[in-house]
């Protein structure tokens, strides 16, 4: 007895729908219409005889039946991706932040391909939760804020300090302040990290400094162009400001001290066994403890000016 034809477009629909709660966003990760997706899932409540999803105002969700499929469909891809990533494995894919794309892997880049020419490296702008099978992700750096997936291996690459950062011209204000004069300074943060100010003050142990943002900015990256450019003190990781503070475009006046977050690797465990993923991340890891060494900081020793920079803001 033959089993019958699964339609796994209208299943395929259907469970993308369900995981994301909306019919539109499921359209646009498949790379269909709205109306397909409703066609599609139309079509399979017709054939098994029973609604799989109520449709709300501006979202979906399952029924107890639509539930139980969802569950069972969203195995099934997850194993479906394996096998193929098993047999056809493609180019690796690495993971991280904007930010951490922009001030810390690409600059040493280059020095990985120039090692391993045969690696073939795709980068992936993300700094949140991952799947690695639906994502199509190798190798992922994540702050501790994250849980690795279960299918995750991990390793511990440092501690992130952190610290109040500026133009070297409005770190020259600070010259023998402490942290209660942060009420003279124009105060900037970013929306990915809003308790970053919090977790400063209260690991240099002065949790009773309220410090209240004056401006926010959506990444990390613009945050620290900000301050670059002498419109107030940014609380970054030293991982992403040690080459503008080297360049001269930053000081720190108050230096980095250990925050509560580390940095971590997550790699997907059914991709362990491939050479140019375990060279990968042994030149992460070696990379990463570079960064790690170099970051003997001071108050006095990063405040400096750079000829020639004349942008200062006012407190």
């Amino acid at each position: 007895m033959s089993l019958p034809r699964l339609p796994l477009n209208g299943l395929r629909a259907f469970e993308a729908t369900a995981r994301l709660g909306s019919m539109s966003a499921a359209a646009a990760e498949l790379g269909v219409t709205h109306g397909a997706v409703s066609r599609h899932i139309k079509a399979l409540e017709v054939q098994f005889g029973l609604l799989l999803l109520q449709r709300l105002p501006r979202a979906v969700s399952t029924t107890t039946e639509g539930a139980q499929l969802a569950i069972g469909l969203a195995d099934a891809f997850g194993q479906m991706h394996l096998a193929v990533s098993r047999v056809q494995p493609g180019p690796l894919t690495l993971s991280c932040s904007a930010t951490i794309m922009m001030y810390w892997l690409i600059p040493r880049l280059e020095s990985f391909k120039q090692a391993n020419p045969d690696v073939e490296l795709r980068l992936n702008i993300s700094h949140g939760d991952i799947d690695f099978i639906r994502d199509g992700i190798s190798v992922a750096i994540r702050t501790s804020m994250y849980r690795p997936p279960s299918t995750a291996v991990t390793k511990n690459l440092m501690t992130e300090d952190i610290g109040p950062v500026c133009h070297p011209d409005y770190a020259a204000r600070f010259a023998h302040a402490t942290p209660d004069d942060l009420v003279r300074a124009r105060i900037l943060s970013t929306a990915t990290r809003p308790g970053a100010w919090a977790e400063w003050t209260g690991t240099i142990g002065r949790p009773d400094i309220v410090v209240v943002p004056h401006e926010s900015y959506g990444h990390f990256y613009l945050l620290i162009q900000a301050a670059a450019c002498g419109l107030g003190l940014a609380l970054t990781p030293r991982l992403l400001v040690e080459s503008e503070i080297d360049a001269g475009h930053l000081a720190a006046p108050f230096g980095f001290v250990p925050g509560p977050h580390r940095l971590e690797l997550w790699y997907a465990d059914h991709l362990r066994a491939r050479p140019g993923l375990r060279r990968l991340v042994l030149w992460l890891e070696s990379e990463m403890k570079r960064s790690e060494a170099s970051g003997d900081w001071c108050g006095s020793a990063c405040v400096s000016s750079k000829a020639g920079l004349n942008r200062v803001a006012r407190f």
